[in-house]
């Protein structure tokens, strides 16, 4: 898992996609954090994104370094939040707090289980991780 928090932190613009009925919905994202032993993302309770995964939880991360390696990871939203992991987001990506605070109600923390990391190069796949 630290493999990949790492890939996503070092190319950290990197695409969440959910289901919407029968279509798929892509998004940028930029937060991702290891906490707990888990890998974890946040978003708005406002967003679209949010009452997606609510509906389907499950979803995909695809990411590419400027080297040409790419990320793809799949697996299952589990919401998660709660003052202490609010905290602990803040914490690790101070840039937040321009948006959320331990408080808002609006503010939704959420990892992943069962996932799997797929690493390709241009030679196809160089490694899976589940996590």
């Amino acid at each position: 898992m630290n493999k990949v928090i790492q890939f996503l932190t070092d190319n950290p613009t990197f695409y969440l996609a959910t289901v919407d009925g029968d279509a798929p919905r892509v998004r940028p994202f930029g937060f991702v954090m290891n906490y707990k032993d888990k890998m974890y993302f946040c978003t708005s309770n406002q967003k679209n994104v949010y009452k997606q995964l609510k509906a389907n939880p499950q979803f995909e991360v695809s990411t590419t370094s400027k080297t040409g390696e790419w990320l793809r990871l799949r697996g299952k939203a589990v919401f998660d939040t709660n003052k202490e992991t609010k905290q602990a987001a803040l914490d690790s990506a101070p840039f937040l707090s321009s948006m959320y605070s331990v408080d808002d109600p609006n503010f939704e923390v959420f990892y992943i289980e069962n996932a799997e990391a797929k690493f390709y190069n241009r030679t196809g796949i160089s490694e899976t991780i589940n996590f």
